[in-house]
C-alpha cells in the first residue's frame, strides 16, 4: 500500500518537475526587452545631438545654449535658447512646480521630427496647452521653471529628463533627445485678488 502511495505522489509530481526543468526561466518572447544594446546607436546619436548643441556658437563665439542645472537636482540638465529679449520679462510672472502654465509648444525629435503640438487646441485658447507644471516631463519643469511669461525658448531635453528608456512611440523611442518650441503665454490663477479685512 505504502509503494502504491509512493507510485500516486511521484505520478502526480512528474509534470511539475519536467515543466521545471525544460523552462529554466521565462519564455523567450515574455522577456524584457534589453533596451540598452537595441538602441545603442540611436542613444549614442542623441547624446552626441546634445552635446553638439551645448557647444554651439553664434558669429561672436558665444553658446548659443545655456545649460540649466535645477538647484534641486543636480544630475539633470537641459539646453535653453531664447528667442525674445529676456530684459522685457524679466518681472514678469515665473511658474512655481504646482502652477498651472499655459504654453504653445511643438515637440521635435534631435532628427527634426514632430511627434507633438499644441497649434490643433482650442480649448483655453487658440493653439494654448494647459497642465499643471508638474505633471510634465522633468526637462519641462526645469525650463518652464526658468522662465517668465512672455518669454519663447527652445529647450533641448536629453533622454534622463524626458522619457528615459521608455518606448512611448515610434518616434520617440527608447533613450530619445527631445527638442521643444515653447513660448509660455499665462500662468492661471497664481495671481490671487488681495481682500483686506474692514475694520469697523
Amino acid at each position: 500500500m505504502k509503494k502504491f502511495l509512493l507510485y500516486i505522489i511521484i505520478l502526480l509530481l512528474l509534470p511539475v518537475v519536467v515543466s521545471s526543468c525544460g523552462n529554466s526561466g521565462e519564455d523567450e518572447k515574455d522577456e524584457p526587452k534589453n533596451y540598452w544594446v537595441e538602441y545603442a546607436n540611436w542613444r549614442e546619436e542623441n547624446i552626441a545631438f546634445f552635446e553638439e548643441k551645448y557647444a554651439e556658437v553664434d558669429e561672436n563665439g558665444n553658446l548659443v545654449y545655456e545649460r540649466v542645472t535645477p538647484s534641486w537636482d543636480a544630475s539633470s540638465t537641459i539646453l535653453m535658447r531664447w528667442y525674445n529679449d529676456r530684459s522685457l520679462t524679466a518681472n514678469n510672472m515665473t511658474p512655481f512646480l504646482t502652477s498651472y502654465v499655459d504654453v504653445v509648444y511643438k515637440g521635435t525629435t534631435y532628427q527634426d521630427t514632430v511627434f507633438d503640438s499644441s497649434y490643433n487646441n482650442t480649448i483655453y485658447g487658440d493653439s494654448i496647452y494647459r497642465s499643471k507644471l508638474s505633471n510634465n516631463i522633468t526637462g519641462w519643469v526645469i525650463g518652464l521653471m526658468n522662465m517668465h511669461v512672455g518669454d519663447h525658448c527652445q529647450l533641448i531635453i536629453p533622454y534622463d529628463c524626458a522619457y528615459g528608456n521608455t518606448y512611448k512611440s515610434d518616434i520617440i523611442l527608447p533613450y530619445s533627445t527631445l527638442v521643444f518650441d515653447v513660448e509660455l503665454r499665462a500662468i492661471p490663477g497664481l495671481e490671487k485678488p488681495v481682500r483686506s479685512k474692514v475694520i469697523e
